[in-house]
Formats: C-alpha cells, structure tokens, sequence
C-alpha cells in the first residue's frame, strides 16, 4: 500500500483555502499512485480553533467542507481532522474526529481520547473523549487511527487509564496512523521522534505520523511528519517550517522500502545544570519559528508591512533583521527617536544596521516633544528629582510616535521585548511594550545573542558594535541594563529554571545560585504579571511561553 503523507499551513476558519489545499493535495497523491493520503489534526478547521468550535455555524462550516473533500476521495483513502458531532445525550458536543473517506462517502469516524488540557492546550473545554475504539479496514489493510495521541510519553499518569492503542491492539491492527497538531519548541524535535519511536518498538507496527506546519497567532507548528517502519527505522523525515506532499510504499510485512535518513530518538537532557540553558538549543530552529511565526501573522491576518523602532540595541537589530527576512526589506520601517541621553554611537550603529538590510528608516529625534512634556508637568512635578517617571516618559512618547506612524500608513508595530526584559518588568507599558506581535519575547537575552550571531553566520548585517557593547535602555545619562537587572548570564538561567522547568526558588538556590539573588529575581518575576497579562500576542519557541500558556495570578502573593 502506498500511504502518502501531507504537511499543510491551514488557516484557522478559512473554510475555503483549508479546502481548496486539501485537495490539491489529494490530487497531488493520486498522480504518484497512492492509495491512501493523510492530513494533520483538524486540518479541515485549523488548530487551536479555540471557541470558534461553540458557533454551530463553525461546525456546519466543517461537515460543509468535509461533503466537498469526499468527492475527491473517489479512488483513494483520505484522512482528515475536524470536529464531530456527539450524537449520544451524553457528554460534550463535540469530539476531535479523524474522517476516513473513500468512494466518496464516510466509511470512518474515529474520536480522539487523550485530550490535553496543558500549556497551550485546552481541548477538554470543547471535546468529550472517544467512547469506543476500533479499526479501519480498507484494501486489506487494518489500519489503526490515532490523534496526535501517540506523541505523548503517558508514563503512570491515572488521568489517562486508558490508552487508545493499547485499545487498537485488540484487533490487530497493520499500521499505526496518527494524525497531529504538535507545536514546536526548542525542545521537542528529538523528543518527539523518540517517543515516536518507542511506541513502534512497543507495538512491533509501523508508524505514519502527519504533523501540521506553519503559525497560528502564538503557536508555530513545525511539521517534521515521519515515518517509520515497524522495526522502528525512520524511513523518512519530513522537512520543518514547510509544506511537503510525499510517502512510502508499506509493505505486506510492514517494512517500507526507503532508506533510513538518520538515527532517532534521542530524548534530550531535562535534568539541566545552572550552565545547562545553551544545551536544548538549535539557533537555526528558533530562527526558522521566528520567520514562520511573522510570516504567518501577517499573512492570515492580511498585513503587509511593519514598524519597528530601531535603537542601536541587540533586540531591535536582530527584530529588524528578522523581519526584512520574513516581510521583505522594502515591507519593514524602521524609526530611530533618539533622545537627550542617546549616544551618537548608538544612531551611527542603527543607521548602518539599516544600510546593510536595505529597509527604509527615518529619524524622529524626541528631544522637543520630551521637553515639551517636562515643561507641561513641571507645575506637578516641581524640583522632584529625576527618577523613572522621565525615564518611562521617553519610552511613552517613542511608543506615541511608532503608533502613529503606524496609524497614518497601515503598519503594523513589532515588539521587541525580550523574555529576560519581560521576566523582570524591565520595559513600559504603552511605551517600549507596545506592538501588534512579540518577536523575542518568548527568547531570553543570551538567546537573543545567539540569534544575532547566526543572523550574521555568513556575513556582517548586524555590526558586531551592537552584539559586543553594553546593553542599555538609554533614558538616563550612562545607564547600563546591569544598573538594573543581575548580569544575563546568571540571570537567564534562574529564570529558565523558574518558568521552563517550574523550579521553585529552595531547589534553584541548591543548584548553587546565591540565595538573595534568587529571591530578589523570582520577585521581580511575579510582581510584573500585570504587565506580561496587557503585552501582545509572543511568538513561541520554548516549552514554556508567556502568554496562554503560562497562567498565573497577577495579584498572587507566592514569593513576593
């Protein structure tokens, strides 16, 4: 049997597109003689639907879409996933469903049991678990659906006594089949292909795993479908960040006949060391999400172009950088707004940046209209010393200007906000936290140094004075970030420990760190909820994220 796989960037709600690529691929299947073809998780709706699933007219959208496929699964097998009905009185709504056509009809319906309710993850709010498990038959074959279930290492977890393969096996099936919607994060590529793999040594079957690709608001799906036999050989790798149509020849002994690509399952270290942060890290994978996530965000939501303010700082030169790749150069303005306490250095270092990526900038110097504001406070303010209000009045008025910039012309503003600076509260709100969409904000500063090297792995676009100088936010004479936050170095590793791998502060202080330092770090942390709950949507590249996936009380009194 030849068993093709298709790795497609849907768009949540976009019935037509989602349908019209289903197709296509079908029909691309059908010309290389496959006899079945396999979609990701809800491809026909696009994943994380979220609430959209609660409009019946969502649902009558999907079955809509789903009458329309089947008519093009006339001489091949098609599995598709959408949601389903419940047609018992019992339980919620809606299943998550895989479809299996052929012959034009609906030969099969198969319900997702294990339904996540972590991270990004709230399926069980919409969907009521399968009720029943079995397999499908078709050319001979005795298939065994699963989705996105198979990815899961469920260990002794009593939340989930039952497993759907372990169901499958009863009635002996040939192939394992998993239709998924699995997110990428800087951890999750070899982790995912050795659980994977230990599920085909655990059933001795051969295993087809579509993933989805592409960016939903936050979430980047990285596809990297695979294959594997049932001596649990990868057989074939599908590429990440993009769309593919391909597969393999099963055969009536479960082997497949293709060349094993590489060695794998490896599952990474999670017992990381202080030093460990740099260890889960593949630079050119968080690079490819970052492009895939602005790609995408501007794409489905119909915007062209971006704004971003250029300071002559590592974070908004590797956003810049990153945003002339995804958007193309003439599509991203920059705007430098020096103010009084800007070093000249810091404008020469923007301008350069600018020159090397080809993308238009201006200069807007801030100087009159921040003493305009002092003269108009002065009668409040009085002799009061300089403090962090004048400082945040800069950040305010650079955010006024890109806004309005934005406004007049259509852009959309790009923040620049690193995770270290969003960990600790170092930004302000309405000022330097303003934008439509978080490029760095799920990279912690180190990483955000990492980028900027392999940015310029070939040649110098980022100059090599703004990754080697001091950071500074610039808003008072001779400021260093170091004024205000522990070094980097050490600083981003508690942090990782805190929100990456939950460590509480008892456990982050054994692994060696001083303790006042830890306490006054994971303070800073919990404080500034109240400004992470109002920033903008962040692009996700590690396992934990701001944003929907980390859920925390802004007014919570742990370890302030």
């Amino acid at each position: 049997m030849k068993i093709f796989l298709a790795q497609q960037n849907y768009h949540i709600g976009n019935f037509e597109s989602n349908t019209q690529k289903i197709i296509a691929a079908i029909d691309e299947a059908k010309q290389q003689g496959a006899d079945l073809v396999v979609f990701s998780e809800m491809s026909v709706c696009g994943y994380p639907a979220r609430d959209f699933v609660e409009f019946n007219d969502f649902i009558n959208k999907c079955y809509q879409s789903i009458d329309t496929i089947k008519q093009h699964a006339d001489s091949i097998g098609v599995l598709i996933g959408s949601p389903a009905r419940n047609k018992e009185p019992k339980g919620k709504p809606l299943f998550n469903a895989a479809f299996f056509l052929y012959e034009q009809e609906i030969k099969a319906e198969i319900h997702k049991t294990l339904l996540p309710t972590y991270d990004v993850f709230d399926e069980y709010r919409y969907f009521e678990p399968a009720y029943n498990w079995n397999i499908v038959e078709f050319k001979g074959k005795r298939l065994a659906v699963t989705i996105c279930e198979d990815i899961w290492n469920l260990g002794d977890n009593p939340l989930y006594r039952i497993c759907p393969m372990d169901e499958l096996m009863k009635h002996s099936p040939d192939v394992m089949i998993n239709l998924s919607a699995s997110p990428f994060d800087y951890t999750h590529d070899e982790d995912r292909k050795a659980v994977i793999k230990a599920n085909v040594l655990k059933y001795k079957l051969p295993m087809f795993y579509c993933n989805a690709v592409g960016s939903q608001t936050e979430i980047v799906f990285d596809g990297a479908s695979l294959i594997f036999d049932k001596e649990a050989n990868l057989c074939k790798a599908f590429p990440m960040f993009e769309e593919a149509v391909a597969g393999v020849v099963l055969n009536n002994d479960g082997s497949i006949n293709e060349a094993i690509l590489e060695p794998a399952g490896r599952v990474p270290d999670k017992e990381l060391t202080p030093s460990g942060l740099e260890e889960n890290l593949n630079i050119g994978q968080i690079h490819k999400a970052l492009i895939n996530g602005i790609q995408d965000y501007f794409r489905k939501m119909g915007f062209t172009k971006a704004i971003i303010g250029s300071s002559g700082g590592i974070d908004s030169a590797v956003t810049l950088a990153l945003a002339c790749e995804a958007l193309g150069k003439d599509n991203v303005r920059a705007v430098l707004m020096p103010s009084p306490y800007s070093t000249e250095h810091s404008v020469n270092d923007a301008v350069e940046l600018s020159k090397n990526l080809g993308n238009p900038y201006d200069i807007v110097r801030i100087n009159d209209v921040y003493e305009s504001f002092l003269s108009t406070l002065q009668p409040i303010f009085g002799n009061l010393p300089f403090s962090l209000a004048e400082e945040n009045m800069q950040s305010r008025i650079r955010g006024n200007v890109l806004m309005s910039i934005a406004n007049k012309f259509g852009y959309i503003l790009l923040n620049t906000s690193n995770k270290s600076e969003l960990s600790t509260g170092y930004g302000t709100l309405y000022g330097d936290m303003a934008g439509g969409l978080g490029v760095l904000g799920d990279c912690y500063k180190l990483q955000v140094y990492s980028l900027a090297r392999y940015i310029n792995r070939e040649k110098e676009i980022i100059p090599v004075n703004i990754i080697e100088k001091a950071p500074s936010a610039e808003l008072r004479p001779n400021q260093k970030d170091s004024d205000s936050l522990p070094d980097y170095a050490v600083l981003d590793k508690i942090l990782y420990q805190y929100i990456e791998r939950r460590v509480g502060p008892d456990e982050i202080k054994a692994l060696g760190f001083d303790a006042a330092l830890v306490d006054r770090t994971l303070k800073m942390v919990n404080t500034n909820e109240y400004k992470r709950n109002q920033f903008c949507p962040i692009i996700r590249v590690s396992p934990k994220a701001f944003g929907v996936g980390r859920r925390v009380p802004i007014v919570g009194k742990y370890l302030n």
